[in-house]
């Protein structure tokens, strides 16, 4: 089940066919990591179209109202006081801001944005990578989280990617910082290793939630140091019916755990987009299966 991560992220851009990907967060439009990670994708062969608050929106879960005109400059004055509820770069139309909530934002990008650039809906969802991790029920408040699950619940496969390291940034900031694009080169091989095992990429109401540990030049300094983990969001009740088998373990690591234990181990729970909670094994399974060749284990 294990292999390397440094050949995957080498040839898995390679393999798979161009996907049509709507990107949203809520850290905001304007913030270094959705940038990033809007380029990262693209040159893995994607079309990406980015729908993503106007300013930073952490922490307002599922959240939803109609977008209005700014009465304050976008983040990072990315755009001026009295902007229209929606906009865009304009050196770059695929790149858009809502001035709303996540949901709202991502729920735009799908039903407003897509049809005119992909021609119908998305192929696949991604949000983030968030600034700071979100695991447990940090998920619930998680307004990256509640953008992914928006979209699993409109019918589009999604995934979620957070980083423990980093804060609020601009996206002009250069050189770009290296905990910036490690995780964005996780996030690409995630996406793409999803993408390459065919479609339908996830079954109907998962969702994925992606955490990585922390990354510096002195740990976890580039992709090829980290493993990725099948996880759990949340720790099971007791009683709780067992997860599917793996690394000879029926019961799946906490994403807590994973994230917590030296090495530089990433998480990659399976969610219920309705409960934002753990699905049972069968969906685990589906993903073990599709996302085998960069899974792990934790040592023991």
């Amino acid at each position: 089940m294990r292999s390397s991560l440094l050949l995957a992220v080498g040839l898995l851009p390679l393999l798979t066919q161009s996907t049509n990907i709507i990107l949203s967060n809520d850290d905001g439009w304007a913030e270094l990591n959705i940038r990033v990670l809007y380029d990262f994708l693209t040159r893995a062969g994607n079309s990406v179209v980015l729908s993503a608050p106007a300013d930073n929106k952490s922490g307002t879960g599922s959240s939803d109202t109609p977008a209005t005109v700014l009465t304050k400059p976008c983040e990072f004055n990315s755009c001026p006081t009295g902007s229209p509820p929606q906009g865009f770069n304009a050196s770059n139309p695929r790149l858009n801001y809502v001035n709303s909530y996540p949901v709202t934002s991502i729920r735009y990008g799908i039903q407003t944005l897509s049809p005119k650039f992909f021609g119908g809906p998305p192929e696949l969802a991604v949000a983030g990578f968030n600034v700071s991790a979100n695991l447990g029920t940090t998920t619930l408040i998680s307004g990256t989280v509640g953008a992914a699950t928006a979209a699993a619940k409109l019918g589009i496969p999604a995934i979620a990617f957070s980083g423990t390291t980093g804060s609020q940034t601009a996206w002009t900031l250069r050189p770009v910082p290296q905990y910036v694009s490690t995780y964005a080169d996780l996030s690409t091989n995630v996406t793409s290793t999803l993408i390459a095992s065919g479609k339908p990429f996830l079954t109907a109401n998962v969702w994925l939630n992606v955490n990585f540990p922390a990354s510096s030049a002195a740990a976890c300094a580039s992709a090829r140091y980290f493993k990725f983990v099948l996880s759990r969001i949340n720790e099971a009740g007791l009683g709780a019916a067992a997860d599917v088998r793996t690394c000879g373990e029926t019961r799946l690591p906490t994403e807590k755990r994973v994230v917590g234990t030296s090495g530089c181990f990433a998480s990659v729970s399976v969610g219920r987009a309705d409960t934002k909670g753990d699905v049972g094994a069968a969906e685990q399974a589906v993903v073990l299966r599709k996302l085998g060749g960069i899974l792990s284990c934790l040592p023991s």
